[in-house]
């Protein structure tokens, strides 16, 4: 009787103790949370080490989620935002909704990183990305002097679509609204993320897509085909340097900060090459997959946070106004 009782108590409670486990909700873009990104895995390892439930919440591309930040404020039930930019920071940090996160992380980044809020998990190197048998424009400009087609990304929802219009910036300056204005005839159309746009191109909707310079690495790697080729810009290939910041509010800092710890991890940085076909923030003990490193542009061009904090909306602002022209 005794052991039945027993029995039957244990059954009742386990419900009870697997609700009882602390949850972690991570809010990131779409891209990160498919079953072909870093989630499924990184949520796997972490959970195997915290004891806890790490939950992803996904929200659209890069710059969506500091929109749905700024529109929940305090009362998101987010605890880590993953996937805002460097392009990005100064306006997250504007809205007073991110601690500190305590860490002097050894970083493998191609600039210097010395921010107290924001910690980067992954980097890489915008590109257009094309096929080896279609156009092969070797410039903005080139490539506006040509009958090619492209899809771009949303600057004001993706983070990649921000980087184009930052990129322009770096490379053209006073310029840009002129080379946007001669691409207007060569933009297909224009996509709120990544995948989207990424998938239009695949579908043979354009002849080019804004994406990054490891996206052939993805066909060769995980479909065998060589057929994928990243553009070499003469004007140089704009930085992306993504990253994930503690909500303040969050009740679980404890588990925030454990989490950004993993982030940095073997755990985490080992699923990054392959997941999200981006470089590490930290190199895995196992290196980076064959290739990598030939995808390396020979020029980097890249504005620091508060630099581009009052050129944000000014680059918006001038890539709207040619193509809606």
């Amino acid at each position: 009787m005794k052991r039945t009782l027993a029995a039957t108590l244990a059954v009742a409670a386990a419900p009870v103790l697997a609700q009882d486990k602390p949850v972690l909700t991570v809010l990131t873009y779409d891209s990160f949370t498919s079953e072909w990104g870093p989630g499924p895995a990184v949520e796997t390892a972490f959970e195997a080490e915290c004891g806890c439930d790490l939950r992803f919440v996904a929200a659209g591309d890069g710059a969506a989620l500091l929109a749905r930040l700024q529109l929940e404020g305090a009362t998101t039930e987010a605890d880590v935002v993953l996937g805002l930019d460097a392009n990005l920071i100064a306006a997250a940090r504007d809205t007073g909704l991110f601690a500190a996160h305590g860490q002097v992380p050894s970083l493998d980044l191609p600039v210097e990183w010395s921010d107290d809020t924001f910690l980067p998990f992954d980097w890489g190197w915008f590109s257009v990305v094309g096929r080896k048998d279609g156009p092969s424009p070797k410039s903005f400009r080139e490539l506006a002097e040509s009958d090619a087609s492209i899809v771009i990304e949303d600057p004001r929802s993706s983070t990649p679509g921000l980087g184009l219009v930052l990129w322009m910036e770096a490379a053209y300056g006073e310029e840009a609204p002129a080379i946007w204005a001669a691409l207007a005839d060569n933009i297909v159309t224009v996509t709120p993320g990544w995948t989207e746009a990424y998938n239009l191109f695949l579908e043979g909707e354009a002849d080019l897509v804004l994406s990054y310079t490891t996206s052939p690495a993805y066909h060769l790697i995980a479909e065998q085909d060589a057929g994928y080729v990243a553009l070499p810009f003469g004007e140089g290939h704009y930085l992306q340097v993504e990253v994930a910041g503690t909500v303040a509010s969050t009740d679980q800092p404890e588990l925030a900060d454990r989490f950004l710890t993993f982030m940095l991890s073997d755990g985490f940085q080992g699923v990054i090459p392959t997941t999200n076909w981006m470089y590490p923030a930290v190199t895995p003990a196992s290196g980076l997959p064959e290739g990598f490193e030939s995808m390396r542009p020979e020029t980097t061009l890249y504005l620091p946070p508060d630099d581009v904090a009052p050129l944000r909306e000014p680059s918006i602002e001038a890539w709207r106004t040619a193509l809606s022209q």
